[in-house]
């Protein structure tokens, strides 16, 4: 720190002899001939020695020195008077009356001046380290003084309060001599006293220097408030500055009340889209089974198109609710895309070709274009890729009257083994009014008011492509014009694999379903179409069964006799099908507490079938299901279960 010394004497000689005497790094020195040039350099810098000549024109260093210490500004400098006077007691005595710290008496021993001068400046140099700091706390004194917050310094030892800021009446309503050696535990609420104490204890035990915690105060007229304590240890005395985050806990509970009521609210809604899933698709395969089993039939030709009917109706209802379940399980963050090798070219034509006869009937063109440098095999997930062409080509068919519905294939971009398609489906339909294309992807909306009517449909199919797309980081446009058509486009990245097409598996049954020999089923089915159609089915593969309807039952018939597989519902009344299959796991003896279970459940839900594995079953087949499904997980459970019988 540099330290700034003012030189005053008449004679410029001998200035400058003293400012080569003393001239070094850590001092600053400035100095005049002129009494009153020497008031105004003090006045306008931090002075902190001052050498005075004592004889002087005008004015002379006696009345220079009275002066600078009449003035606040000016009175700390240290004054080292230099004279070639008597050294008589009565000039020390009237130079030291007049605030003076020493004397040099001239001519000047250089080696007695330095180290005065030296002293001086090490004296000047505390004094300065003094004053920074006792400004630093005095701002600290008003910082206290005025925080909004509890300051407060606390014996480590007794927990005594030592002193507190103001805020303590405002926050707490106490004065602060009221809590002038009190103990700061006391100021907690009652039943967080045992808590503060072991808290603050630690804090010192462990000599920690920096703790947070919160605790409930009580205030002077017994009202509670949440506060948190910011905790300093040193030198044996606690630093607490103490908070009111009420308002911040009172939002905290608010915001954890409305998530859990957010919780519940999701918990039922799933619950109920469970419960609906089940009581719609239950049914449902109820009439599309009998329907299959109807055209093994011998029938009429009108008999035969009533069962068509009935089928295309019962199909149409499956895709509505399934509509319904998509968004649900989207918006809820619960559906998932699964990606793997796959042929795009195969997936695409397969589309295609199952449209292909909607086109046909309406005597419209459906035509297909796939780019020669599309590359065959990419990682996708096959069935949402499925869901979103049939949605985007059903939608132009239904559309279209007249024309044709064309869906094109290219490739926009490839980077390493990474390759962006764009998807284009072109139609010649009604088209869709600039007003109202952004609406179009909107839940339950549709293109026009009175479109519901007369094309009918959920409103749900762009919706489920859009965010289909956007779960698998792809994006969608839509141009169209009224009485021309619409074109509908979406891109992707897909990464290009090397699996060859024979990997892909084709789940398409190759051969009939062939009987069992020896099978003992137990059926757990509470719907009586459901259980018609069980019975038809099983009896058709020769399996000897028993049906139950409730999953007590299971376990009455499962206590009376031997079975090889149990086909079990999930949704049915006194007992559900995982509480009787958690039952069956736990408490039953081998091998019957090992016995195969297949859950057949109109369930979709990702957790509903978690749950079902959770409670011991040991496959998921969901409703509305097809038999040779069936007929292959019973058939690969059973040589299983045989299997470690044998072993």
């Amino acid at each position: 720190m540099s330290v700034n010394i003012l030189i005053v004497d008449d004679r410029e000689e001998n200035i400058i002899a003293l400012e080569a005497l003393l001239r070094r790094d850590d001092i600053n020195i400035l100095s005049t001939t002129s009494p009153n040039e020497a008031l105004r350099i003090a006045w306008e810098n931090p002075i902190s020695i001052a050498l005075v000549d004592v004889q002087m024109p005008d004015i002379d260093g006696f009345e220079l020195v009275e002066m600078l210490k009449a003035n606040p500004r000016t009175k700390d400098i240290l004054i080292i008077f230099v004279t070639a006077i008597s050294k008589e007691s009565k000039y020390a005595v009237k130079g030291f009356g007049t605030g003076a710290v020493d004397y040099l008496y001239k001519p000047l021993d250089p080696y007695i001046t330095a180290a005065k001068v030296d002293s001086f400046i090490q004296l000047a140099q505390h004094q300065q380290d003094i004053k920074a700091k006792n400004e630093e706390l005095q701002n600290f004194a008003i910082m206290v003084k005025n925080s909004a917050d509890i300051i407060t310094t606390v014996d480590a030892k007794t927990f005594r309060i030592l002193s507190i800021n103001q805020a303590v009446s405002k926050i707490l309503g106490y004065q602060v001599a009221e809590l002038d050696n009190k103990s700061i535990i006391d100021l907690a609420a009652a039943h967080e006293h045992s808590k503060f104490r072991k808290k603050l204890s630690e804090i010192v035990n462990n000599n920690l220097a920096y703790a947070v915690a919160e605790y409930q105060f009580e205030t002077f007229d017994k009202h509670t408030i949440w506060a948190e304590c910011r905790i300093t240890y040193s030198n044996k005395i606690l630093f607490i500055n103490i908070s009111d985050v009420s308002p911040q806990k009172s939002y905290q509970q608010e915001l954890i009340k409305s998530k859990d009521a957010a919780d519940a609210s999701r918990k039922v809604k799933e619950s109920f889209l469970a419960n609906m899933s089940h009581e719609l698709r239950t049914p449902v395969n109820g009439i599309i089974g009998l329907t299959n089993m109807l055209r093994k039939g011998e029938l009429d030709e009108h008999q035969r198109n009533i069962v068509d009917l009935l089928d295309v109706s019962s199909q149409s209802l499956l895709g509505v609710i399934n509509d319904v379940l998509d968004i649900s399980k989207i918006e809820a963050g619960k559906f998932s895309i699964i990606r793997k090798p796959n042929d795009i070219r195969q997936i695409v034509q397969a589309t295609f070709d199952l449209l292909k006869y909607k086109a046909d009937e309406k005597n419209i063109d459906l035509l297909l274009e796939i780019d020669n440098d599309v590359p065959n095999c990419l990682l996708f997930d096959a069935l949402r890729l499925n869901q979103i062409l049939m949605n985007l080509l059903s939608n132009a068919i239904k559309f279209t009257e007249r024309g044709y519905v064309k869906l094109v294939l290219s490739v926009l971009q490839k980077v390493d083994s990474n390759v962006k398609i764009k998807f284009s489906v072109t139609d010649t339909g009604i088209g869709i009014a600039s007003d109202r294309l952004a609406k179009i992807f909107d839940s339950f909306e549709q293109a026009e008011d009175d479109t519901l009517v007369k094309y009918g449909g959920t409103g749900l199919g762009l919706t489920i492509v859009k965010k289909l797309i956007e779960l698998k980081g792809g994006e969608l446009t839509v141009s169209s014009q009224i009485g021309v058509g619409s074109v509908f486009n979406f891109t992707n990245w897909y990464a290009v694999t090397d699996t060859p097409k024979a990997e892909i598996k084709d789940l398409t049954p190759k051969k009939a379903l062939v009987p069992f020999i020896d099978v003992h089923v137990l059926v757990a089915e509470d719907n009586l179409v459901n259980q018609f159609m069980m019975s038809k089915m099983l009896k058709d593969w020769n399996v000897n069964f028993e049906i139950v309807d409730n999953g007590q039952k299971v376990l009455d018939k499962l206590l009376a006799k031997d079975f090889d597989l149990i086909l079990m519902d999930t949704h049915m009344p006194e007992m559900n099908g995982y509480d009787a299959a958690k039952n069956i796991r736990m408490n039953f003896a081998e091998p019957k507490r090992s016995i195969p279970i297949i859950s057949l459940s109109a369930a979709t839900f990702d957790h509903e079938q978690q749950q079902a594995l959770s409670a011991g079953m040991n496959d998921i087949l969901s409703k509305p299901f097809q038999p040779h499904h069936l007929h292959e997980k019973m058939q690969k459970l059973i040589d299983i279960s045989k299997g470690k019988q044998l072993v």
